[in-house]
C-alpha cells in the first residue's frame, strides 16, 4: 500500500514540473531502449551469419543456448544457463529424494562398480553387493556412458519395475536381478562416536540436511549412552561445497540459542534480509568443533561464520573456499532455468568472505598420506619404559581394579592415537574437545581435617537445554 501511495505522489508533483526540465530527461530515456535494440539487431546479424556461413550447419537451439550461456556466466563465475535436464537434475539433488534403487556407485575402467546398497532400498533387499559391476539396465549396455548417463538409466518414477545385470566376482555366470524403484533419501548428514565425541560429517546441504542431522544427533547421543556421557560435537564440513540457504540456516540454529544467524545484501536495499537463531540447542551446551578446508563453500561457510562469529564452535583446518553470493535460480520458458547472483551474504559480525573465505582459529593443515602410513602398530613408538624393567618396584597406590582401568584407558588413547594416522585434522578436532572437557574437570583433592571446608565442591553441570522440534 505504501508503494501505491508514493508512486500516486510522485505522479502529482511530476504534473507540476515545468515542460523545459522534463524535456532533456525524457530525450536521455528515448536513447537507452535505442542503444539496446542496436545491439540486439548486432547479435542477430552475427546469429545469422554463423547459420550460412560456418563451416558446419549449426544446431539453433545449441547456438541460441550457448549464448545465453555466455551471457549469464559474463557476469559472475556462479551465474549461468541451465538447460532442462540439468535443472532437472538440480531439482533432485535439492530434494535429495528420487526414485531408484539406492545404490552409491562409481566408475571403474569404463566399468559401473556398486560402492555400496543403502540400507532398506530396493538394491539392499535384491542382494546387490559392493564390488558388483553393473553391466546393463533392462537389457540396455551400459559399456561406454558416462557415470551420470548410467545412472540416469537406473532412475525412474516410484513403482516401476527394473532389471539389471551384474557381474561378481566368483559367480561365473552374470546374474539378472529385477527389482522395483522406490523413493530413495540421500544421507546429507552421517553421525559416528569416536570415543566420547559425536562426529557429524554433512556432505551437502538439501532438503533432507537438517532432518539428517537432528537424527544424527539423537543417534550420537543415543549410542554415547546420555548427553552426560558426551565430551562435545565435531561437525565435518570438509569438501562440503554447499547447496540451499535455508538449510545452512536450520543446521546453525541447530547450536545457537539467539542472534544473528545471516544476512543477505542485494542491489535494492528492500530487497535485504537477515535470519536469527531460536532457542534451543541440540548439543545443550557441549563444546564443538568445526572442521573446514578449501572445499568448503557457500552454505557451510554460512553455517561456519554464525557459529564462529558467536563464539559457540571452535573452527579448525585450513582456509575456506571464500563464495560469499547467493544464487536465485529462475526458471524460464523451455524448461530450463537460470542461476543468477542476486545478492552477497554476511556473517552476523558483518564481514562478507566473498574471496576472502573463512579462517580457522587454529589452522591445522591435513598431511599427505605417507607409504608407511598406518603401518605402525605402536603409536607412542619402541622407548624403553620403567615398565619393561626387571625387578622394578611396584605402584602402591593403585589398587589392581584401578591397574586394570588405567590399562584399558590406555589401550583406548593408543586406539584413538591411530585416528591421527588416518585423519590427523579430524583427530585434532577430538583431542581438542577432550582438552575443553579436561579444563572443565575440576581435580579431585584428598581432604585432611584442617582444610576439609575449604576442599573444591563438585562443578555443578548446566541444565540441560530444550531440543528443538
Amino acid at each position: 500500500m505504501r508503494k501505491f501511495i508514493m508512486a500516486a505522489l510522485g505522479g502529482t508533483v511530476a504534473g507540476a514540473l515545468i515542460a523545459t526540465q522534463v524535456a532533456p530527461l525524457l530525450a536521455d530515456e528515448a536513447s537507452k531502449p535505442a542503444s539496446v535494440y542496436q545491439q540486439l539487431d548486432l547479435f542477430g546479424d552475427i546469429f545469422e551469419k554463423i547459420r550460412s556461413d560456418y563451416v558446419e550447419k549449426v544446431d539453433d537451439k545449441k547456438l541460441i543456448e550457448a549464448a545465453i550461456n555466455g551471457m549469464l556466466s559474463s557476469l559472475d563465475p556462479h551465474s549461468s544457463y541451465m538447460p532442462p535436464d540439468e535443472y532437472k537434475d538440480m531439482q533432485v539433488q535439492t530434494r535429495g529424494s528420487f526414485g531408484g534403487l539406492g545404490i552409491e556407485v562409481t566408475q571403474e575402467d569404463g566399468f559401473v562398480k556398486v560402492v555400496s546398497p543403502m540400507d532398506g532400498t530396493p538394491a539392499a533387499n535384491a542382494g546387490i553387493k559392493p564390488g558388483d559391476y553393473i553391466t546393463q539396465v533392462n537389457g540396455e549396455n551400459l559399456m561406454g556412458l558416462t557415470l551420470d548417463q548410467a545412472v540416469d538409466k537406473m532412475r525412474g518414477p516410484v513403482g516401476s519395475e527394473i532389471t539389471i545385470t551384474v557381474v561378481r566376482k566368483g559367480e561365473k555366470d552374470p546374474l539378472k536381478m529385477t527389482m522395483t524403484r522406490d523413493t530413495i533419501k540421500t544421507v546429507a548428514v552421517k553421525g559416528r562416536i569416536e570415543g566420547q565425541t559425536v562426529v557429524l560429517r554433512i556432505t551437502t546441504f538439501n532438503d533432507q540436511t537438517f532432518p539428517n542431522l537432528q537424527d544424527a544427533i539423537k543417534k550420537g547421543i543415543a549410542d554415547a549412552g546420555g548427553i552426560d556421557k558426551v565430551n562435545g560435537f565435531v561437525v565435518d564440513l570438509r569438501n562440503n561445497p554447499g547447496g540451499l540457504l535455508n538449510q545452512a540456516i536450520s543446521v546453525s540454529d541447530a547450536f545457537l540459542d539467539k542472534g544473528e544467524i545471516v544476512s543477505t545484501r542485494g542491489r535494492n536495499s528492500q530487497d535485504d534480509e537477515s535470519w536469527s537463531a531460536t532457542p534451543g540447542d541440540l548439543a545443550q551446551g557441549k563444546p564443538v568443533v568445526v572442521l573446514i578446508n578449501g572445499g568448503s563453500a557457500s552454505a557451510s561457510e554460512i553455517v561456519t561464520g554464525a557459529l564462529q562469529d558467536h563464539h559457540r564452535a571452535i573452527v579448525v583446518g585450513t582456509k575456506s573456499f571464500g563464495k560469499g553470493s547467493v544464487q536465485t535460480v529462475i526458471p524460464i520458458q523451455g524448461e530450463g532455468a537460470m542461476r543468477l547472483t542476486t545478492a552477497r551474504y554476511y556473517t552476523p559480525s558483518g564481514r562478507s568472505i566473498q574471496a576472502l573465505g573463512i579462517q580457522p582459529d587454529i589452522v591445522v593443515p591435513q598431511p599427505d598420506p605417507t607409504p608407511d602410513a598406518g603401518k605402525e602398530d605402536d603409536p607412542q613408538g619402541h622407548m624403553t619404559s620403567e615398565a619393561d624393567l626387571k625387578g622394578i618396584l611396584s605402584n602402591d597406590s593403585m589398587s589392581d581394579a584401578e591397574k586394570q582401568q588405567a590399562e584399558a584407558e590406555r589401550a583406548k588413547a593408543e586406539e584413538a592415537a591411530k585416528l591421527r594416522l588416518q585423519d590427523f585434522q579430524l583427530s585434532y578436532a577430538i583431542d581438542l574437545i577432550k582438552g575443553l572437557q579436561v579444563m572443565g574437570t575440576p581435580v579431585k583433592t584428598v581432604d585432611t581435617p584442617a582444610k576439609a571446608d575449604a576442599a573444591p565442591a563438585p562443578a555443578s553441570q548446566p541444565p540441560a537445554k530444550p531440543n528443538k522440534k
